[in-house]
């Protein structure tokens, strides 16, 4: 993400900050209709297309969920970070900064006078939703770029998230709605498919029952896929590769895992659990260009409450030519 000048007072679409490496945010509605075709797991063979670039990959991949936890940063550290790491080599893997509704007079007292604006991906409930936009819209130095609902509990309750969200934002800027992870997953979906709204996956949490199972993860990629539903996913995803937490015993889930699944979704089980993170990062290398957009299009970014522990794991790997800066 690159440092550019404060927008016009409008919030029209041509505000929202554009992929500085060519890979665009995504709505739900930029995934091609879904042909039921299968692109074929080649994993461990290299494309011949293939020019691996990181910084297109991974272009605003990383959402700041610096005050959600388990980071929990207060709002005085959270906003001055978000606004030194634009000015570092990493800048354009870096997402909005996650707030919710109810906290955006906190953010405000935080910005600077100078310098880039502040992207918002704001959480607020449908209602709350018209009075949130409002307020960033009158506040200088914020930009509103994304919006996430609540989980949604059936397809009446997600139909009536997207009529607000269509009714409150401009076209064109991203929006999700939470899944649940109960039966109405699927006619949540099925509400979904064909809005500008994507899908917004938990991955985990403070227990270990907030982690969706390999399984279920993986049937809910193909289900949002299957629909050309795109999805972001919340919590859990702190390292690339599936790991257990030596704190807690919990099983994370890997972004790394998560983008090889999105990509391959009729393998998805098998790259979601697997462990190998020198050959999954060969795998990545590998891949071509039509492959990494094809990924990206379906998964479009998560939240990380440390961006330090993503870059740091890309770095280790040998995606990313250096660490974050200590």
């Amino acid at each position: 993400m690159t440092a550019t000048p404060a927008p016009p007072p409008s919030r029209a679409a041509a505000d929202v900050p554009a992929h500085p490496t060519g890979i665009p945010p995504h709505s739900g509605a930029d995934l091609p209709p879904h042909s039921g075709a299968r692109h074929p797991d080649r994993s461990g063979e290299r494309d011949p297309e293939s020019v691996f670039d990181p910084f297109a990959l991974f272009a605003r991949f990383f959402d700041d969920a610096a005050l959600f936890p388990p980071g929990n940063a207060p709002m005085a550290a959270a906003v001055p970070a978000f606004l030194d790491r634009l000015a570092t080599p990493h800048a354009p893997l870096v997402g909005p900064f996650i707030a919710p509704a109810a906290r955006l007079a906190e953010v405000a007292a935080h910005l600077r006078p100078a310098g880039p604006p502040l992207d918002i991906a704001l959480i607020a409930a449908p209602a709350d939703l018209p009075a949130a936009v409002d307020k960033i819209d009158k506040t200088p130095g914020m930009r509103l770029v994304a919006v996430e609902a609540p989980v949604a509990v059936d397809a009446a309750h997600t139909r009536s998230a997207v009529r607000v969200i269509a009714d409150s934002l401009p076209p064109g800027l991203p929006a999700a709605v939470e899944v649940p992870r109960t039966a109405a997953r699927d006619e949540v979906l099925d509400a979904l498919a064909g809005t500008r709204c994507r899908a917004k996956l938990r991955t985990g949490g403070v227990r270990a029952d907030l982690f969706p199972p390999v399984e279920e993860l993986a049937a809910t990629i193909r289900a949002c896929i299957t629909r050309s539903v795109a999805f972001k996913c919340t919590a859990g995803l702190h390292h690339a590769v599936r790991h257990t937490d030596p704190a807690t015993g919990f099983d994370h889930h890997g972004f790394l895992n998560v983008l090889l699944a999105a990509a391959h979704p009729d393998a998805a089980e098998t790259h979601l659990a697997r462990t190998d993170a020198a050959r999954i990062a060969a795998d990545l290398r590998a891949w071509s260009p039509a492959t990494a957009v094809r990924a990206r299009a379906a998964f479009t970014g998560f939240g990380t409450c440390d961006l330090a522990d993503p870059v740091n794991d890309l770095a280790h790997l040998g995606l990313l030519p250096e660490r974050y800066p200590a």
